[in-house]
């Protein structure tokens, strides 16, 4: 029986309101920058796919925050290289600081509905809950910003623990603080490599949770076996 579930945070709790281009496009705007935020959406993505694991293996816990916002900030730098507008800032560090302060506030990120009744039930049947994430330490504002982080116990991301998810260190480092065995806990993420295929890899359970089946191509996912534990909302998870 479960006693223990795992959670993955952006786009398995909440994710961003509208899209990334959006937001990036709006604090631009404030700065007389005029960009697409289709484009700038499109060259974030670019820019977060080129860039290297957020995990800072063998740093001082003290100097993590730092290493965050320098992380971010050259990946926000690439994306308006990439959208063409980038030389257009008089003052691109403090931009970015504006724009990094938002996304630990509520205002850019929209909750799942699925996601209170799934953790409320949860909570009721006595199931303890943590969040498993490749996030950075905001995660600690927004999970309080959007009233959720009263429903677990304890929370691991991958810049404290350094190593991302799909490395099994940041599930054992999550086991750890729960003193427990993998093949008792479930993990659920939006990601089916880093989240199902890293956590079964870890000798976790592991549920897949594609919110967008209609837009997976099932034949491009290295699928290793016959069968894969899915499921495209928490609403009719039962255990």
């Amino acid at each position: 029986m479960t006693k223990i579930i795992f959670l993955d945070a952006a786009g398995t709790l909440f994710d961003v309101r509208g899209s990334v281009g959006e937001v990036y496009g709006k604090f631009a705007r404030r700065w007389g920058i005029t960009v697409s935020n289709e484009d700038l959406n499109t060259a974030f993505f670019q820019s977060f796919a080129d860039s290297n694991s957020m995990a800072f293996p063998g740093r001082e816990l003290a100097k993590i925050p730092q290493l965050e916002f320098e992380w971010w900030q050259a990946v926000a730098a690439k994306a308006f290289q990439i959208a063409g507008v980038f030389n257009q800032f008089s003052d691109f560090p403090k931009f970015f600081a504006e724009l990094y302060a938002h996304f630990a506030t509520a205002e850019p990120w929209f909750v799942y509905p699925d996601v209170l009744p799934a953790l409320n039930k949860w909570q009721q049947q006595g199931i303890e809950l943590a969040v498993v994430s490749n996030f950075d330490s905001r995660i600690y504002a927004v999970l309080k910003a959007l009233n959720l982080a009263e429903y677990f116990t304890s929370v691991t991301i991958s810049t404290e623990v350094g190593a991302a998810k799909p490395d099994s260190q940041i599930f054992t480092a999550a086991l750890q603080k729960h003193n427990c065995i993998a093949e008792n806990v479930l993990h659920i993420g939006d990601s089916f490599k880093a989240d199902y295929c890293g956590a079964k890899a870890a000798g976790l359970k592991a549920i897949w949770l594609n919110r967008e089946p209609e837009k997976v191509e099932s034949g491009k996912l290295p699928l290793t076996e016959t069968k894969i534990e899915q499921c495209s909302s928490l609403d009719y998870l039962a255990f």
